[in-house]
């Protein structure tokens, strides 16, 4: 943890609303976007995501400084989601603004680049878009948990051991419910599996 984290952290559980903008401000749109990769639903993705705030906001006082601001955080959010009522479908509509937001993400680096690199930057930005698209859509085919368990692993980076934690469950049924998300989305994309990929995911370390 930074000093200036640290500090915010501590302004902010003395009472100063202003430490606490500061620091939500520094992980808002990670909240945001695994929030949008969960509900599929942009409107939804921001009641969820101030959901989130909100009570990260009231226990606050309940940070001790045992693990990193973002992993206390996480905790909150995967709580929230878990919460979220499923009832309501998942309707499919337009994700344009969120594909871009990912796409925009994922090629920051290529605004860096020379002149003589731009054609290329933009050909290779459009295939990227095309390929958050495709696996947004795919997302939609795996259930709640199923589409949760997968981002925690593939896009927060958790362990199963991390995950399996935080559901309650053993390392086994991690492995067993990201198998079928995976093997879910490779057949709503074309992609094959690779040679032994299935023996090696029911057998992988736990990391």
């Amino acid at each position: 943890m930074s000093p200036s984290e640290n500090q915010l952290i501590l302004n902010a559980q003395a009472g100063d609303p202003e430490a606490f903008s500061s620091l939500a401000q520094r992980f808002e749109r990670r909240v945001y976007t695994l929030a949008l990769y969960y509900t599929r639903e942009q409107a939804d993705a921001e009641d969820l995501a101030q959901e989130v705030w909100l009570k990260a906001y009231r226990a606050l006082h309940t940070f001790r400084g045992e693990a990193s601001f973002y992993t206390w955080l996480r905790h909150i959010m995967v709580n929230t989601f878990l919460n979220h009522r499923r009832g309501e479908a998942l309707r499919l509509r337009d994700h344009a603004t969120a594909h871009e937001l990912d796409a925009r993400e994922a090629t920051d680096g290529d605004l860096k680049n020379s002149q003589d690199n731009l054609t290329y930057g933009v050909e290779d930005e459009y295939d990227r878009r095309i390929l958050v698209e495709r696996v947004f859509q795919a997302l939609g085919e795996l259930t709640p948990q199923q589409r949760l368990i997968f981002l925690l692993k593939h896009r927060e980076g958790m362990t199963y051991e991390e995950i399996a934690k935080t559901f309650d469950c053993s390392i086994g049924t991690i492995k067993k419910a990201l198998f079928r998300a995976v093997a879910k989305l490779r057949q709503q994309l074309g992609v094959e599996p690779a040679p032994l990929e299935y023996a090696q995911c029911g057998a992988g370390k736990n990391s």
